[in-house]
């Protein structure tokens, strides 16, 4: 049997601080359900000691998931750790996560700390979310820009005092995914106790290398976690997107060789739920849940696909949640999608000479309009 990659979702927490897009407690519930709903391993339902509406919607959701772990964010503090374990108390499981930036430049310009200091609050900050729980998760903030002789020391640490997933983020979208790999790989390597946590990643998208990066870093890393967004939602650029993971890993299990326990029929639906209740609209061209993600407009490809769908199709629309792929007519159709649709329509032809004709009259019509109607394409033959 494969290994099975954690999928921890960041929607509610990370994917909430992209500029706009906050949600009251009763949108984060519903969301919440849906990740449920699909199948998500962990939820991050939110970062309780920010506000107290925060705390509220992470506390509800807490009573409400069952399936899913339920996370929240706190920095290494007494306060923010005390006000997530209050905050998830009625959840059947749950997780604080629980972070502290590493680099020399968080550290010196943001923290005015020292990496000493840095180091004990790191370790005396899993020791107290340990009270609460025994699923404890640290995150070294920056991490991809850390040195690695310092890493090594605050994770060894962390571990020993019971962090169980060490999640290494590349905080400001820096890493490129040979190096994010082989940093995952040495951490690994370096760290005595590695073998008692699982390790994570958090990527951001601001070179667009998001998704790449967290493969990379499962595929030749050995990271078992990745943190993620539906649609991609997060801070600056965002997150790396959920679907794209997920549909990567599944598409491409002869590569990855993991199994994730995703519902990836419920991808679109998840999708569509977020982009109405953010108010983000989901680009046409977007991978997995675009409009266009599974649209065929070119003649060469709707002919191929007619006659075999994998010919251009990798996936199966009905696999992530769309109730079919869609035969676009245009300009570049050829006459076997204009048949195929007229025959969809109940137009009969009678003859190749009646289609050749429909169609050279389809042709000069799609030269002036960019979308043909049906009625249209109808009127075109009679």
């Amino acid at each position: 049997m494969a290994e099975k990659l954690i999928i921890f979702d960041t929607t509610l927490r990370d994917g909430e601080q992209s500029p706009g897009a906050s949600m009251t407690k009763e949108e984060k519930r519903r969301i919440a359900r849906q990740l449920e709903r699909m199948r998500v391993d962990v939820i991050e339902a939110g970062f309780a000691a920010s506000s107290e509406g925060d705390f509220q919607a992470v506390h509800a959701i807490a009573g409400e998931v069952k399936e899913s772990i339920v996370c929240s964010l706190a920095r290494a503090n007494e306060r923010d750790i005390s006000r997530a374990a209050e905050a998830l108390r009625p959840a059947g499981r749950f997780r604080i996560h629980t972070f502290i930036a590493t680099s020399a430049l968080h550290m010196e310009k943001k923290l005015r700390m020292s990496p000493e200091q840095v180091y004990e609050q790191a370790r005396q900050a899993v020791r107290l979310a340990r009270r609460f729980t025994d699923d404890v998760e640290f995150s070294p903030e920056d991490g991809s820009r850390s040195d690695m002789d310092f890493l090594c020391r605050v994770l060894e640490g962390v571990i020993d005092e019971g962090a169980t997933t060490i999640n290494v983020p590349d905080t400001v979208g820096y890493a490129v995914p040979e190096g994010y790999a082989a940093l995952i790989r040495e951490l690994r390597e370096r760290i005595p106790n590695s073998d008692r946590a699982v390790f994570s990643v958090h990527c951001h998208d601001d070179l667009g290398l998001a998704v790449a990066n967290s493969l990379a870093a499962v595929k030749s890393g050995g990271a078992r976690q990745i943190e993620c967004a539906v649609n991609g939602l997060g801070e600056r650029a965002g997150n790396t997107a959920l679907e794209e993971v997920v549909m990567a890993l599944k598409t491409r299990r002869d590569y990855f060789g993991l199994d994730v326990g995703i519902d990836a029929s419920q991808i679109v639906a998840t999708s569509q739920m977020v982009s109405e209740i953010t108010g983000f609209a989901v680009q046409p061209n977007k991978a997995i849940v675009g409009a266009n993600a599974f649209a065929h407009a070119s003649g060469i490809h709707q002919d191929g696909v007619l006659k075999a769908r994998d010919t251009y199709e990798i996936m199966r629309a009905q696999d992530v949640g769309w109730s079919a792929n869609k035969i676009v007519l245009g300009k570049l159709s050829g006459r076997t999608a204009f048949k195929q649709r007229l025959s969809e329509l109940g137009v009969a032809i009678e003859s190749d000479a009646e289609l050749n004709a429909a169609f050279v009259r389809f042709k000069a019509l799609a030269d002036r309009e960019a979308v043909i109607s049906d009625d249209a394409l109808v009127g075109l033959v009679r």
